[in-house]
């Protein structure tokens, strides 16, 4: 046992004399197994007791436990508020790999062999610094391309098709994030509306692939034809060099409050699995009914199994957490860095080198945690979205109205940095997952085209969904043919798009965004699974254009290691222990304390160079200009550079390099609100990416 009370090796073991179901309650007084016909999932063909051992584990060996078998567990127990049992609900088995869908809220456990071929495929094991994510749906992210066959197309065989594999591998991306793949079921309240939970954030069990992702003929063969799909896409990815991240809900289940559905922890042990007070009231931080309750042994090791079970039987490279400050809040409900939980999930030697990704809040009290994670964990930062779209978006529809941005470019260049005011010296730029857009808001296309949000399809009257977008639609709410416009919105998503690829940390792209992806201003669609949020393609030569931006400025930060530091550095080393960073003005002088300061100041140059720790030494220029108006910069003079020359900028509209050299000292024109990138390239010639330059 890992807590105590918490035993290892629950749910159904197979043997050569059929299998051994292992279920753990503290409150029932009476379990059973139920199996059911083959044939029949609602004709009940035995039910078997199980005996209560130590630790409060219940467990039952049957011969009719084997691959294919269709079971449940019946619960009985004492009455009390703490407690939810009811002998008439047939309940999902916790640990179970298989799940089947019988009616509407009805399913049965199936026991599955698991057994699969891998040929030798391992993890791709992408370094941190190298790591770029790709927000994904499973279903999404194949579902129009009619380059896969239509009957594969929104499974995850579709997402293994060469098609998808290829694109990915064209744009340049290293690692795969999929939204909720656990099987799931949508709320009661979607149902009734005739909506469905598309996003998949309403989890049923830690265990199974949600059946309905994959492609139709496995799941008319069944859970163990929808097991191997799900691993032969993971293999397929692998052996493409493509991580598979996986968006995680541990924090709540689909049982929701206590008049919700009792599917599976609710009628076996609610008094420990779910978080609430003594009279039985959920303590909801999650906004979503109920709150796992990880301050118990058993919660927090159902939680660490399935991991385990993802990362290893199933070869998955990393995780995201849904609300992870959730799966830190102690018995007091307070949340801890320090938490079991929390700290085993980055120490268990079964989850050694495996990507570790909190989104760092949930709606409770004390819920705000960025930053406060600790070493080990990566964290979504919120920090830095806000900031860039701050400076590209709102700043420059305020110094429209008022004739000035309300705020320099400080707190801009820390966020390029890599956040060092957010993540502590010994956890590092790695620490922040960069982002300007997530499933979770504006796609980058609508962030540049609306101010308010159009959520009136999701049937709540247009009252879900952030209204703090932190969006600009340069003089049009949502489509125009106005070509000045259009220009603008472009120009500042390729603006948005090089702040990401060119700043220190991890940068995660959402889906779609690459090329400019609509829906159509709804910021919180989750309800709709249609081509609204599918992915699509691009179509139109500026969405062409932009993919060529997006998938240059990835390859630019492969090439170029000064654009992402492991580690920030400390004043008064000999040796740098991370990239050293010097900071100019647009006169190419030394940044003053006023120039940080001052909301008049939007340009900066900053010169990044890299340590040969790892690979070549390597040094770049950055310059960013945050104002309506064009300016004349004047390079500067740093040591050791004899030339810059220019990589990439955001004011054309495509990403054709013209290999123009300059010196240091020469004055050349910036456009407005624009970036340009350049190789800094010293006496020596040192200073080279991995591109060839003269």
């Amino acid at each position: 046992m890992t807590s105590a009370g918490a035993p290892r090796s629950l749910g159904v073991h197979l043997t050569s004399h059929g299998g051994e179901l292992r279920v753990w309650s503290a409150s029932a007084q009476q379990l059973e197994l139920v199996l059911f016909d083959p044939k029949d999932p609602t004709w009940v063909t035995k039910t078997v007791p199980l005996e209560r051992g130590d630790s409060d584990v219940w467990s039952v060996r049957s011969r009719s436990l084997k691959a294919g078998t269709r079971y449940a567990v019946r619960a009985t127990g004492p009455d009390g508020p703490t407690h939810a049992f009811d002998p008439s609900t047939l309940l999902i088995e916790p640990y179970s790999k298989g799940l089947v869908r019988i009616a509407p809220g009805q399913y049965r456990s199936v026991v599955v062999d698991g057994t699969f071929d891998w040929g030798g495929v391992e993890k791709p094991k992408v370094p941190l610094d190298t790591t770029v994510i790709y927000e994904a749906h499973a279903r999404g992210i194949s579902k129009l391309n009619t380059s896969i066959p239509e009957h594969l197309r929104g499974s995850y065989a579709g997402i293994a098709h060469p098609a998808t594999i290829g694109y990915l591998k064209d744009l340049g991306v290293t690692s795969v994030e999929l939204l909720p793949v656990h099987a799931f079921t949508s709320e009661q309240r979607l149902v009734r509306q005739g909506l469905v939970n598309y996003w998949g954030y309403n989890t049923l069990n830690f265990f199974t692939p949600h059946p309905p992702y994959a492609s139709k003929a496995a799941q008319a063969e069944g859970p163990d034809a929808i097991l191997r799909e799900f691993k032969g896409m993971v293999r397929l990815l692998h052996e493409a060099g493509i991580e598979v991240i996986l968006d995680v809900v541990y924090n709540h289940t689909a049982e929701e409050g206590r008049k919700g559905p009792t599917t599976s922890l609710r009628g076996i042990d609610n008094d420990a699995y779910y978080r609430q007070t003594a009279d039985g009231t959920y303590i909801d931080v999650t906004g979503c009914g109920n709150s796992v309750n990880t301050a118990h042994p058993a919660a927090r090791q159902l939680v660490l199994d399935s991991l385990k079970y993802w990362a290893n039987d199933l070869q998955i490279d990393g995780f995201r957490f849904d609300l992870a400050v959730t799966l830190g809040r102690e018995a007091n409900h307070e949340f801890s860095a320090g938490s079991e939980l929390i700290n085993d999930i980055i120490t268990d030697p079964a989850l050694a080198g495996v990507k570790m990704i909190a989104e760092p809040w949930d709606v409770g009290a004390g819920g705000w945690q960025t930053g406060h994670f600790p070493r080990g964990w990566s964290e979504w930062n919120d920090r830095y979205r806000d900031r860039a779209r701050n400076f590209w978006l709102s700043d420059i529809d305020y110094a429209r109205r008022a004739s000035q941005a309300p705020v320099g470019i400080g707190g801009f260049a820390t966020r390029l940095a890599g956040s060092s005011n957010t993540f502590s010296p010994d956890r590092g730029p790695l620490a922040s997952v960069n982002f300007i857009t997530a499933h979770d808001g504006f796609t980058l296309a609508d962030l540049v085209s609306y101010d308010i949000k159009h959520n009136i399809g999701n049937g709540e009257s247009n009252r879900d969904g952030t209204d703090n977008n932190r969006s600009f639609n340069h003089g049009a709410e949502g489509p125009t043919a106005d070509v000045t416009i259009l220009e603008t919105r472009r120009k500042a998503m390729r603006n948005l798009l090089g702040t990401l690829l060119l700043s220190a940390g991890i940068p995660m792209i959402t889906a779609g965004d690459e090329f400019g992806r609509t829906q159509r201003g709804n910021n919180n669609a989750y309800c709709h699974d249609s081509e609204l949020t599918w992915l699509g393609s691009p179509v139109d030569g500026w969405q062409r254009n932009l993919f060529e931006h997006s998938k240059r400025l990835i390859e630019l930060r492969r090439q170029n290691p000064a654009l992402r530091p492991t580690r920030f550095g400390r004043s008064g080393e000999v040796i740098p222990s991370a990239n050293q960073m010097d900071w100019y003005d647009a006169s190419g002088n030394t940044m003053s304390g006023h120039d940080w300061e001052s909301a008049r100041n939007r340009t900066l140059q900053y010169v990044a160079s890299s340590t040969p720790e790892f690979e070549d030494f390597n040094r770049i220029l950055l310059i960013i200009h945050g104002v309506e108006d064009g300016i004349t910069v004047t390079l500067p003079r740093h040591p050791g550079v004899s030339r810059y020359e220019l990589l990439w900028r955001s004011n054309d509209e495509t990403p054709v390099m013209d290999a123009v050299g300059s010196a240091p000292g020469d004055r050349i024109e910036i456009a407005p609100t624009s970036m340009q990138l350049f190789l800094a390239v010293s006496d020596d010639g040192g200073g080279e990416s991995d591109e060839s330059h003269g």
